[in-house]
């Protein structure tokens, strides 16, 4: 398993996205049930690595997944339900960017735009607590992010750049 997260960390370097997916699932395949938590964080990079490579639909929902079964047990470490949560923030994001690009009606989109805000607030509100300034810089950054996709007219989101996630 050690080669294989090697491995997979080199392509994730390299930004070779679904052959990192690839290998992480190898490397989850190939770790034992008895090992819970390092079976959540391969989990977890395979949703990050799906999330780069075009398959965002596929990450949300395993992400939810995630920070369900990070919240329901109290020996997860804090560090990875904060990793969850950020890749989770991340993804309702880019689902609300997605949601509204196709023309979804807003009673669809806000609640996953709403779902981010509150997840990055939170993250925010941790980094401040444990003194981190740079984390807490990104993480207020995200939450002004939120908010501006959620307040654009149609006509300004169709006319930026598609987002890299």
């Amino acid at each position: 398993v050690a080669a294989l997260l090697k491995s997979a960390q080199a392509d994730v370097a390299a930004e070779r996205w679904g052959d990192a997916q690839a290998t992480y699932e190898q490397a989850l395949g190939r770790t034992p049930e008895e090992q819970p938590q390092l079976r959540r964080e391969l989990r977890l990079e395979i949703c990050k690595a799906q999330m780069m490579n075009r398959q965002l639909p596929s990450a949300h929902d395993s992400l939810l997944s995630l920070m369900e079964e990070a919240n329901a047990d109290p020996a997860t470490p804090k560090s990875y339900t904060q990793e969850v949560r950020a890749a989770l923030a991340n993804s309702q994001y880019y689902m609300t960017w997605l949601l509204r690009l196709e023309g979804q009606p807003r009673e669809r989109w806000e609640p996953e735009i709403e779902a981010a805000r509150q997840n990055y607030t939170l993250l925010a509100e941790q980094a401040s607590e444990a003194g981190d300034a740079g984390q807490l810089k990104i993480h207020k950054e995200d939450i002004e992010s939120a908010v501006r996709l959620a307040r654009m007219d149609i006509g300004e989101l169709q006319g930026l750049p598609l987002p890299s996630q």
